[in-house]
C-alpha cells in the first residue's frame, strides 16, 4: 500500500526541504526495495524543485516534482495574480494520484507553514485535510519555537489532521545547552501531546552532507 506524507512546518525557511531530503536520502540508501518520489505541489520562485533535481537521482518525471510553478517569490495566490494565472489544484491532485499509483512512498513538501495560503480560499492545512495527507511538522530550533509548535499542532488538530510527529531542525549553529533551553523535548511533547521523532542538526552545507 502506498504511503504519502506531507512535510509541513511552522514557518517558511525553516528546513522543510532539508527534512524531506533526509527522508529521501534514507529511503534511497537503506530501503532501496521501496520506490520513492517527492512532490512540491506549488512553488513560487526558484528553489526546491531545482534542489531535488540537482541533488537526487529520481525515477519520476521532472514535471511531477513541481506541478504548479509561479515566477514571483510570493504566496501562490499573489504570485498567480501577478502573472494572470489560475491555481488549478486539479493538476496537483492528478500528479499526486499518478505518483501514488507508481511509487511505494510519496513525500509531499508543503509550502510555507500549515497556515500558508494555497489559493485565496484554502490553506495548506485545508489541502492536507481535503486530500487526507498525514503530516510531519518541522519546528526550527530557535527562541520562540515552543509556542510555534503548540500553535501549529493546535491548528492541525482543529483541521482534523493526522499528525505523525514533530521534527526539530537546527537552522543555526547552537550549543547543546542552547538546544535544550530553546527546544526542550519534554516540555514540547507535554504541551502538544505529539512525539518528537528526531532532530536534524545544523548543516553548514547540506548538499555535501547529503552526498
Amino acid at each position: 500500500m502506498v504511503q504519502t506524507l506531507l512535510i509541513s512546518g511552522t514557518d517558511t525557511g525553516i528546513g522543510k526541504t532539508i527534512v524531506t531530503s533526509a527522508l529521501l536520502a534514507y529511503w534511497q540508501t537503506y530501503r532501496r526495495h521501496e520506490r520513492v518520489a517527492v512532490c512540491k505541489p506549488l512553488q513560487s520562485g526558484e528553489g526546491d524543485r531545482e534542489w531535488y533535481t540537482r541533488i537526487f537521482e529520481l525515477a519520476q518525471p521532472p514535471k511531477s516534482i513541481n506541478p504548479l510553478y509561479y515566477e514571483q517569490p510570493l504566496a501562490p495566490p499573489l504570485a498567480a495574480d501577478q502573472s494572470n494565472q489560475e491555481i488549478d489544484l486539479s493538476q496537483v491532485w492528478i500528479t499526486l494520484q499518478t505518483l501514488q499509483a507508481q511509487f511505494d512512498w510519496v513525500f509531499v513538501e508543503g509550502l510555507g507553514s500549515l497556515g500558508s495560503p494555497v489559493t485565496h480560499e484554502l490553506t495548506v492545512a485545508d489541502l492536507a485535510r481535503d486530500w487526507r495527507l498525514p503530516i510531519l511538522i518541522v519546528v526550527p530550533v530557535r527562541l520562540g519555537c515552543i509556542g510555534q509548535a503548540v500553535a501549529y499542532v493546535a491548528l492541525a488538530r482543529q483541521s482534523g489532521l493526522d499528525i505523525k510527529g514533530l521534527i526539530l531542525n537546527g537552522v543555526q549553529p547552537l550549543s547543546s545547552t542552547e538546544i535544550d533551553q530553546w527546544a526542550p523535548r519534554g516540555l514540547i511533547q507535554a504541551l502538544t501531546q505529539v512525539p518528537i521523532l528526531g532532530m536534524i542538526p545544523y548543516l553548514d552545507n547540506a548538499a555535501i552532507a547529503q552526498t
